[in-house]
This record gives C-alpha cells, structure tokens and sequence, in this order.
C-alpha cells in the first residue's frame, strides 16, 4: 500500500465525503427535511474543511506529495483551496436562499404526470404547477447540494494533480454536476436546460482534446507525471511533435474551461441560462479551479519549454481581452454582460498565467482570489432585481435602480467598479499586481495592451451605472427583492472581501508569496 498523507488531503476528503452524504440524505431523508439536513451538511462540510487548510498552511513549509505521488500539496495549492472553499461558502448560500423565489431557483419536484410532460415554457399550464409546487419546503430539488459539492471537490483535486491522467479524472468530476446544475432553473427552463445541453456537448469537445493530448504527451516522455515531462522537455531527443500538439491540445482544454477566449463560446449562453447561484459558482470557482491547474502546469512541467509556446499564449491573452471588451459592448442583457466581462478578465489573467516568475504566480493567485468575490457579488444583487417572469436582465429594467433601491445600487456600482480596477478595490490591486509582475518579466507591450483593454472595458461598467442612476425608472419596472439572511451573507461577504483586500491586500498577498508549486 502507498503512504497516505490524510492530513494533507483532509480538505478534499471532508468534501466529497459530505457529497456522499449528501447523496444518502436524498435516498433516506423525508423531502421536508432534505432541505435543512443538506444546508447543514454542505455549511459545515465547507467550514470544517477551510480550518484544515488554515491550519495545515501554519505548519507546511515546502509540501509534498501523496497517493503514489498523484496530489501534490504545497503552499501555492492552499492557497488555491482557500480560495475555492471560501468562494464556495457564498455560493451555497446563494443556492440555499429560498427567500426570493418561493422554494428557492431550482426545478421543483411536480406530480407524476407533470413529470412526464416536456420542459416548461414560461406561462403554460405545467409551469403553473410548478411553480405551485415550490411554495413548500418539500418543492425544491435539494440534489443540488451534493452536486455542489462533488463539483467542489474535483476542482480541489484539479489544481493539486500531479499528473495529467489524475487532472483528466478531476476535470470530469467538477465538470459532470456542473452540466447538471446549469438546466435545473425552475424559470426560463427551456433556456436552462439549452444552457445544459450546449456546456455539456462543447465540454465534451475540450475532455476530448485535454485527453488526446494528455496521450501525446505520455508518448513524448513516457509518463503522465509532470515532472517526468519537465525532465523530458529539459533535455530530450524525441521529436518536439509529439510534446507541440499534445501540449496544444491539453491547453486548449484548460483555456474552455477557464471562459479563455477563443474559446469561449459556451460562456455567455451557459451564464446567461443557468440558475444565477450557478452561474456565480461557475463564474468565480471554475475559473480559479482551471487557472489554477493551468498555473501547475505551465509552471511545473513546462517550464523548461516556455520559450516555445510563450508566444502562442500571449496571442491567446490579446484575443481573450479583445474579444470580451469588443463583444461586452454590444450586450443587452446584465448576465451576458457580465460573462464577456469574464472573458476580458481570463485574459488579464493569462497576462499572469504566462509570467513563469514567482512573483507572476503571486500576483495571479491574488487576481483569482480578488476576482472571484466580486463576481459572486454581482451575480448575487442580480438575483434580486425581478419581474413577475423571474429576474430582469435586459438592461432597460435597470434603468433609475437607484431611485427605487439606492442601497442595491450604490453597493452594485461599488462591486462594478471593482471589476473595472478602480483604486481602493481588490480589483484595483490585483490587475496592479499582476501588470507589475508581467512588466518587470520584460512584457511590457502585452502590459500596455492589457491596460488599453482594461480602460475599454470600464465602458461596460459606466454605462450601467449611468443606467442606473441617471436615467428614470420606467412605471411598470421591475422591482427590487428583499435578500434573505443567505443571500444578504453572500453579498456582504463579497464586498467586505473586495473593500478590505483593496484597502490592505498584504495579508492575501504574503501567503499567495509563501511558496510556489511542488512535484
């Protein structure tokens, strides 16, 4: 048997045991006490596991690896854990708030005959049983904790695998409930389970190609590990073919995953159809969880070939930023907005990814932190600006918001301006940290690119927030739901979390600067 470090891997643990759990809940629990049992279960699942990982980076100093070397755990990846479960702790929140749709966001559980009907278009007669439904505790499809929780945990094992055929196995883990989550909107339910079907069949496409890679890649070096391909790139004979198109293609699954343009195309669709909650853990955990593998990679076993695809992924950045700064303009809906957004900040981060210094790791780990809260934010004050046919998106229904809820949009303007890099935001600090880091690694023309896109995208912001507070609301407009006790804790931890780290980030800064990868 291989030496097991549980103390090491105990976060992961605690997490996909609690999925379990989760599952049993659902087989053996009465429906009206399924809801409470998984709120508790998935909360605290979360919470136990967060204090192993501050407690574990008290005590580690280089880490290790474990389980015949396929996880490695060192301080760069706790950080990344940090990260997730804390990211995490806000999304089950969001997803647990039954206070602004009656019975919470998620398909409720209808009749036999309902059942069998086809999807439900908004108004027909089966939505209205539905809908119904979920005015008790016992309408709410409460699976979607566990699923939650799977997915949670293969994004911890993706950005602690040491090899790339344990990375294959985590990317599908946290890639399954996603595609699930993404069609269970009780609302808009044919755009929900399209949203569904179009994340399911594209992602198909990247686990195809990170798999055809991840086989030419083991033709190269002979091995999966990353640091027997770190050791083959270094100082190999074979033909560099095989190690081009493989690492090609395994990146190419990495950058789906991570919303990086070109190949971006499922994420407006997928944001704007899922369940908000969803989208908000789509838009801020999956994206730490591919950088994070991403970094690994790059970092771990491909440094020694960087000079080769350097300049493959500094095009890849420029095309992310233009893509989702030229496109976010054109946008009429608040949530396809905000995915272009998304994908103008996955290249600000590639801006990071591709800086092979510690420093450069630092500064994007930050950027993932910082980044992260602030969509969870936003996505959550979505939620809660609504018509009689669910949430208002288009952007006229947010027009003289802050008339009717100065609060909702004061607090909104303040996490937009966060992800416009306005000064005294952790936005700010983290689009600084990392320019600075890609600068003083000599790419000054992408840092000047980087800064002109950044400029252009604040526009995407502004003109919401001059929608918001200069022009009048319309009489018929929709209005502003009052957060439940979930929902308020998710927001406010998203925006003390982006004020705080704005004004003092040094805190987050010296432990993503602890140390980097282990192999």
């Amino acid at each position: 048997m291989p030496p097991i470090d549980y103390a090491a891997i105990a976060p992961v643990l605690i997490v996909l045991v609690a999925a379990c759990l989760g599952v049993l809940i659902e087989a053996f629990v009465h429906r009206r006490q399924r809801w409470i049992a998984q709120v508790v279960l998935s909360l605290l699942a979360v919470i136990l596991a967060g204090a192993q990982v501050l407690r574990h980076a008290r005590e580690i100093n280089t880490g290790g690896t474990t389980l015949s070397d396929t996880v490695a755990v060192g301080p760069a990846t706790l950080f990344l854990w940090g990260t997730l479960l804390a990211l995490a702790l806000g999304a089950i929140l969001l997803i647990a708030d039954r206070s602004i749709e009656p019975g919470g966001a998620f398909v409720a559980e209808t009749n036999p005959e309902a059942s069998r009907r086809p999807a439900d278009a908004p108004g027909a007669a089966s939505a209205e049983v539905m809908n119904r439904a979920t005015a008790s505790v016992a309408g709410m499809r409460t699976e979607v904790f566990p699923l939650t929780l799977f997915s949670l945990g293969g994004m911890m094992v993706f950005c602690a695998a040491n090899d790339l055929l344990t990375m294959f196995v985590a990317l599908e883990v946290l890639s399954l409930p996603l595609y699930l989550l993404c069609g269970l909107a009780k609302r808009r339910r044919l755009l929900s389970q399209e949203a569904a079907v179009k994340y399911f069949l594209l992602g198909a496409f990247a686990s195809a190609f990170f798999l055809y890679g991840l086989a030419l890649l083991y033709g190269y070096a002979g091995s999966v590990k990353f640091s027997d391909i770190a050791d083959a790139t270094a100082g190999s004979l074979r033909s560099d073919t095989l190690l081009f198109a493989g690492l090609g293609l395994v990146i190419m699954g990495l950058l789906f995953k991570g919303s990086v343009g070109p190949f971006h195309l499922w994420t407006p669709d997928v944001y704007h159809g899922a369940p908000t909650a969803v989208t908000g853990f789509m838009a801020a955990c999956t994206k730490v969880a591919a950088f994070g593998g991403m970094l690994r990679l790059l970092h771990v076993a491909f440094d020694a070939s960087s000079w080769e695809w350097h300049w493959v992924l500094w095009t890849v950045a420029v095309l992310s930023m233009v893509i989702g700064v030229v496109s976010g303009l054109t946008q009429r809906d608040v949530k396809r907005m905000i995915a272009y957004s998304s994908i103008a900040h996955a290249g600000f981060l590639m801006v990071g990814a591709i800086t092979l210094t510690e420093r450069g790791l630092s500064a994007t780990l930050f950027y993932l932190f910082a980044y992260g809260f602030t969509t969870l934010a936003v996505f959550g004050i979505i939620g809660l600006v609504r018509t009689s046919e669910g949430e208002a998106t288009h952007l006229s229904d947010w027009a003289g918001l802050a008339k009717r809820s100065p609060l909702l949009a004061t607090v909104f303007t303040f996490l937009l301006l966060a992800l416009a890099g306005i000064p005294a935001t952790s936005g700010f600090m983290g689009k600084f940290v990392v320019f600075s880091a890609a600068f003083s690694a000599g790419m000054g023309p992408l840092v000047v690119i980087a800064l002109l896109a950044s400029a252009l995208a604040a526009f995407l912001y502004l003109r919401l927030i001059v929608l918001m507070f200069f022009n009048d609301p319309a009489p018929d407009g929709p209005t502003v739901s009052v957060p439940g006790a979930f929902t308020t804790a998710a927001i406010t931890l998203g925006v003390v979390v982006t004020l705080l780290f704005g004004l003092a980030p040094q805190l987050a800064l010296d432990w993503a600067s602890v140390g980097g990868f282990v192999s």
